[in-house]
């Protein structure tokens, strides 16, 4: 009977994240490390030309079988035209893992954003962004255990497949400036619309679930506090269908290393919070050209008690590089970057 009982909490916990994942898309913690996912009019607003970015995720370890999510994005800036106009292409890949049925998500999409400077006096830019591509879905039949199976027969639910793909897209738009001489003094502001193309998918032929769009708004604001410090606050506040998010936070940053506009390390401390879900401290070495930070949700809600108050950890990795070329971003007065 408490195999029974074990089971049957798998299976629910199971069908919950399948029709979570309908309804709501997965989320990062240190959604700063996935520009793409968050808003393609996000991509190539960094100091470099080259960005790649990975990030790996494990949850619910003290519940079920962890929910293990990666991504990995890949952006490319170039000038474009004769005046101070930039365009990024880049792409977006996603893996997710989750539950005892094993349901995956997989995408790999495209993007492409267009910087154009808006202002001849400070570095200062609207982007507009576009990324589509092919999703893929699917679940391990075999592992699917019902009341039936315990009454010596079949599971008796009929799944005529167990995997399926669509298209999906999302459109974006940003605005970055600086605000003073100093390299350090930077904001952005972005508005996204995710699966504009209102994509249809079910395990089941007969019928299609329609995801719901989903909004994406973001900001960031970084300013320097002495010569050698600077603090950077962002925030994210999504919404899809009945669901809703709000995730911000600061971190602040310490150069170490003789010269100033060349330190040897940063080394950024500091958390963010997920409303009414997860306080996220989070750690963050820069040694250039790479980056790497470590975070961990602690639970703070309802689910805190099954959960023991955790959540899951992140572990995430960037190189930003400089290419060596004439029309490199580093030769540029000015160019999209935060």
């Amino acid at each position: 009977m408490k195999n029974l009982y074990l089971h049957i909490l798998l299976i629910f916990f199971s069908m919950s994240v399948a029709l979570t994942a309908i309804s709501q898309d997965i989320h990062f913690s240190q959604f700063t490390e996935t520009p793409l996912y968050r808003n393609p009019a996000l991509a190539g607003i960094v100091t470099g030309d080259v960005r790649v970015q990975t990030v790996y995720r494990t949850q619910w370890n003290s519940i079920a079988n962890a929910y293990k999510t990666s991504s990995l994005s890949a952006e490319y800036k170039l000038p474009i035209g004769n005046a101070d106009d930039f365009i990024t292409a880049g792409a977006q890949i996603f893996y997710d893992r989750a539950g005892t049925t094993a349901l995956t998500t997989t995408h790999m999409m495209p993007a492409v954003n267009y910087h154009k400077s808006i202002s001849n006096v400070r570095n200062m830019y609207l982007s507009v962004g576009f990324m589509g591509g092919f999703i893929q879905r699917s679940f391990d039949r075999s592992k699917i255990t019902t009341n039936h199976n315990y009454e010596g027969g079949m599971d008796g639910e009929n799944f005529n497949q167990t995997n399926y793909s669509y298209f999906d897209g999302a459109v974006g738009m940003s605005l970055n400036s600086s605000f003073s001489d100093n390299e350090n003094d930077n904001f952005y502001l972005g508005a996204a619309y995710h699966h504009f193309n209102k994509p249809k998918g079910s395990f089941f032929q007969t019928q299609g679930q329609e995801i719901n769009p989903k909004y994406v708004f973001s900001g960031g604001i970084k300013f320097g506090v002495t010569e050698y410090s600077y603090v950077a606050i962002e925030a994210d506040h999504t919404r899809q269908g009945m669901f809703q998010e709000t995730i911000g936070g600061i971190m602040y940053g310490l150069k170490i290393g003789p010269y100033i506009d060349q330190p040897d390390y940063v080394i950024h401390g500091g958390a963010y919070l997920r409303w009414n879900d997860a306080f996220i401290p989070t750690v963050k070495l820069d040694y250039r050209p790479f980056t790497v930070a470590f975070s961990y949700d602690m639970n703070i809600s309802k689910l805190k008690t099954s959960s023991y108050g955790r959540g899951g950890f992140e572990l995430s990795l960037a190189y930003i590089g400089l290419l060596d070329r004439a029309n490199a971003t580093l030769n540029s007065i000015r160019c999209p970057r935060y």
